[in-house]
């Protein structure tokens, strides 16, 4: 470890998660603005931590990071959660839109690759670093950076390739936590669209739901001994994925596992007390989810950023606006022009410049101000998990090709 690193081990780094949350809910509550453009309660605490860790940097040359084993456990506990709220009839439903977001999304990774290269050439820059920093950065993350980083630093001249990709995707990240709110704010209301209140929530609780139902041990510790259940199930079912040559993040099992579960046990044992749609299940998604996005950008190192500034910042800034009016003028209206797309439309800026789980946390803070939107939260997650990574691998090799 580098003199003056400070490791923060995994009960701390999660006490401080949920410090951050805390944080970021006491100033969501006292900044208007921040309420009224939907940015979630982890991303404002998130931010605020990373900022800090930078002061620390910056001031003392103390360079904080975090152990985050617990927070990718939340990740899984959090899909496992949305499975178990799914409903067979709103998959059925979902086909048409689902289709149309995997098409609209495989379309805006190649739109994101050519705004990328194309900057990149008139700023005099390869065509990789133009890639790096469109799908493999951005709709790709952190993982597909990371991966494709010693490929372009040995063959396609940017040497720096992983602290790039890196910084490209925290940044992203920052971006897609940020715009999602304002965008969906912007269309509800020059369309005035608004949900179903009365609807249940997919995720969470509605602000302006009274909380009306008992939340004991004894359910929690029900919802609880569930997930475990299906994340089982889940690891076993990702196991015969990866014997079949089929690649996928443990959480798309999981996924896969609770919704098969949610919609047949209840049927075949209608006496059960089965958890899905209820209080019980609401807290721990939303307690996964925000602790999840809070340790995320809590964790950012935003000093590695800074020191790659210049031509990063202008061609992610670029890419920024792109998505913006893409979303705004192109993603709203095909997929229906009404509230679902702009729920989707939050979720897409979320995906498309950050993580599908930042893409979920933008829709969710949508969702409990202005109601439901249950589709949404089936089909991004699919299309995110099941073809984004395989696709943007073959327009990525595509453009390094060129």
């Amino acid at each position: 470890m580098n003199e003056g690193a400070l490791l923060l081990d995994n009960f701390t780094s999660f006490t401080i998660g949920i410090l951050v949350y805390f944080t970021g809910m006491l100033l969501n509550r006292r900044v208007a603005a921040l309420r009224e453009f939907n940015v979630p309660e982890p991303v404002t605490g998130g931010i605020i931590a990373s900022l800090i860790a930078l002061a620390c940097f910056s001031i003392w040359n103390v360079e904080i990071s975090y152990t985050l084993e617990i927070r990718d456990v939340l990740l899984i506990y959090f899909f496992t959660a949305v499975g178990l709220n799914a409903r067979i009839s709103d998959l059925i439903s979902g086909g048409r839109p689902l289709v149309t977001l995997l098409i609209i999304t495989l379309l805006y990774i190649v739109f994101q690759d050519v705004v990328g290269v194309t900057v990149a050439h008139f700023l005099g820059l390869p065509n990789a670093m133009g890639v790096l920093t469109g799908s493999a950065s951005l709709i790709g993350g952190h993982g597909t950076a990371i991966a494709w980083a010693p490929e372009i630093a040995q063959n396609h001249g940017v040497a720096n390739a992983l602290e790039v990709g890196v910084a490209a995707a925290t940044l992203g990240l920052v971006m897609a936590s940020l715009l999602g709110g304002p965008i969906a704010k912007y269309l509800l209301s020059k369309y005035q669209l608004s949900g179903e209140q009365d609807q249940e929530l997919s995720v969470g609780t509605s602000y302006n739901q009274e909380s009306g139902a008992s939340i004991t041990h004894v359910n929690l510790m029900g919802v609880l001994l569930l997930i475990h259940i299906c994340i089982i199930l889940g690891f076993i079912l990702n196991l015969g994925f990866a014997n079949l040559g089929l690649k996928l993040p443990l959480f798309v099992a999981c996924l896969l596992v609770a919704i098969f579960l949610s919609n047949t046990i209840p049927k075949l044992a209608p006496k059960l007390a089965w958890p899905a749609h209820t209080q019980a299940l609401s807290v721990v998604s939303d307690f996964s989810l925000g602790l999840f996005i809070a340790m995320s950008l809590m964790a950012m190192q935003l000093w590695s950023i800074a020191e790659l500034a210049g031509p990063l910042m202008l061609l992610l800034g670029l890419q920024a606006l792109a998505a913006v009016v893409f979303i705004v003028f192109v993603f709203f209206k095909l997929m229906g022009a009404n509230y679902q797309a702009a729920v989707l439309s939050a979720g897409f800026a979320g995906f498309s410049l950050g993580a599908t789980p930042t893409a979920i946390a933008n829709m969710t803070a949508v969702t409990k101000s202005h109601g439901a939107a249950p589709l949404a939260f089936i089909i991004l997650p699919l299309v995110g998990a099941f073809f984004v990574d395989i696709s943007n691998a073959f327009i990525i090799q595509f453009f390094l090709n060129l």
